[in-house]
């Protein structure tokens, strides 16, 4: 056996984790998120907290220790707002707690539903706010109901441009100005298109102008980006999230991570959609995914690897010891000197109190709650 520096998953949407096997909604990325939100319609208080308490507990197991829940589901359905504001953000620090792992709820501010005024689907009412003002009251809230837990980082995030207005990035990027901030960006081509039509800017300059890249920043995927938006984040020092599993299944694209790292940008990564939640295989996809776009392999070195695995990582989401996890000897790791190379989550060793049975057990009968209701 062998210990390690526990890895920080940076970028977390917990209940995607019910979709992990599913072709649902199509072909494409908006294909898939039609499906995604058939999921989030169904999604109350209670099967949430089950959900993400399974959902994490399985993290645990692979050998994270920390989280970074980007979360947008804010409200019940049409928008109706629980009589706990916070009810579902809760929910998701509480589940983390009680299977011991550290959690940065990253709450978004959502309130538009694209760059041109498209007209919101009947799920997307759950992730509004009516400004970014109320956003960020019901954000301070959070913020002061954990305030002085070590284990629970909370942040502010910019769900997207596409989400939140020109206006309102400022007030969104200093609500909470000294915690973490994430954001997605460039994700896929059509949002930068609708972004240069709608704004004269890419996604990246839009959000310099506001004042948003920090070196508490962190741009999640960053996958179609411009010369002059390599040069941005890498200046700014800002993070860089990628999350290789999710960018692969969802058709996404591979995003120039040496050439962010080179400019200056901190790597990190997460399992998003948690359609592997496996931070040896996020790692090893950075990795070889570099390899494909450029013909060479000498991008990542191990070191730089279990940098952006851990330590950038777990800064990234506000906290400072990554902590470490068990790896035990298998077939897989036999003869290989550097287990990112080759190690994968079964051989981690269960952290005590978790019995993975009983988690395989919890994570199935919440995914099936959850196709029953689609």
């Amino acid at each position: 056996m062998s210990t390690h520096p526990g890895f920080a998953n940076c970028h977390s949407h917990l209940f995607h984790r019910a979709l992990r096997g599913r072709l649902a909604g199509g072909s494409t990325f908006w294909g898939w998120r039609d499906g995604m939100y058939a999921v989030a319609g169904v999604l109350d208080p209670e099967l949430w907290f089950r959900l993400a308490r399974a959902t994490f507990a399985e993290m645990r197991l692979a050998g994270y220790t920390s989280v970074g829940e980007f979360h947008y589901l804010h409200h019940a359905p049409g928008g109706v707002g629980y009589d706990d504001g916070n009810a579902l953000g809760s929910a998701a620090i509480e589940a983390a707690r009680s299977v011991g792992l550290r959690i940065c709820l990253l709450d978004a501010c959502y309130l538009r539903t694209g760059l041109a005024g498209e007209q919101p689907s009947p799920v997307q009412q759950r992730f509004f706010d009516p400004d970014a003002e109320v956003w960020a009251a019901r954000l301070h809230d959070l913020a002061a109901r954990y305030a002085g837990d070590a284990g629970v980082v909370v942040g502010a995030a910019i769900h997207s441009v596409r989400a939140v207005d020109p206006d309102s990035l400022a007030t969104v990027a200093s609500a909470l100005p000294r915690a973490p901030l994430h954001v997605h960006v460039s994700e896929q081509p059509a949002e930068n298109e609708a972004c240069l039509a709608a704004t004269g800017r890419t996604p990246v300059a839009l959000l310099a102008d506001a004042g948003v890249w920090t070196p508490r920043t962190t741009a999640v995927h960053a996958t179609h980006l411009t010369g002059d938006d390599i040069a941005t984040l890498g200046a700014a020092g800002a993070f860089v999230c990628f999350c290789p599993t999710t960018e692969a299944e969802l058709a996404d694209g591979i995003g120039p991570s040496v050439a962010l790292r080179e400019a200056g940008a901190r790597i990190t990564l997460g399992s998003d959609s948690n359609t592997v939640i496996d931070g040896f295989a996020e790692a090893r996809g950075l990795a070889m995914n570099e390899r494909l776009a450029t013909g060479t392999r000498d991008g990542w070195t191990p070191a730089q690897l279990w940098r952006a695995a851990s330590a950038d990582g777990t800064a990234s989401l506000g906290f400072t010891d990554p902590g470490t996890f068990t790896l035990v000897e298998s077939v897989r790791t036999a003869g290989a000197p550097e287990p990112l190379w080759a190690a994968s989550a079964a051989d981690v060793l269960p952290p005590d109190g978790l019995d993975p049975d009983q988690v395989r057990a919890e994570l199935a009968a919440a995914v099936d709650e959850v196709w029953a209701r689609v």
